[in-house]
């Protein structure tokens, strides 16, 4: 019998959890790139780079799409994962939000009970 879902699910997370790879990603789900395009996106040395899209080669995010003379383009394998990372975005933006609501309603309420004294 197979890995239970939960423990699949654990290790596809765990491969995103890479600041690169994400970057990589949300690049790809604009339109394919070549390696060399990528490298002063994510900022990173070329090797550095060559481990991490072998990561999510492995994790069949992403795949070759062509070569060309000497350079070598990326795409994603499903446009889902786009769709993930644009679901992440709005999950974080909601709770980035939240938190600073909570932050300008603690700085309202420090205001009011100590007047004059600054908040912070």
């Amino acid at each position: 019998m197979g890995a239970p879902l939960y423990e699949l699910k654990a290790e596809f997370f765990k491969t995103l959890g890479h600041p690169v790879r994400i970057r990589v990603l949300e690049l790809l789900s604009e339109r394919e790139y070549a390696v060399s395009e990528m490298l002063p996106e994510v900022g990173i040395e070329a090797s550095r780079l060559s481990q991490q899209l072998a990561v999510l080669r492995r994790a069949n995010l992403v795949a070759v799409s062509r070569r060309e003379g000497s350079s070598v383009y990326y795409t994603l394998t499903s446009p889902q994962v786009a769709d993930l990372l644009a679901v992440a975005r709005r999950i974080l933006t909601g709770l980035l939000t939240g938190q600073m609501e909570l932050l300008e309603d603690l700085r309202a309420t420090t205001t009011q009970a100590s007047p004059g004294v600054p908040a912070g």
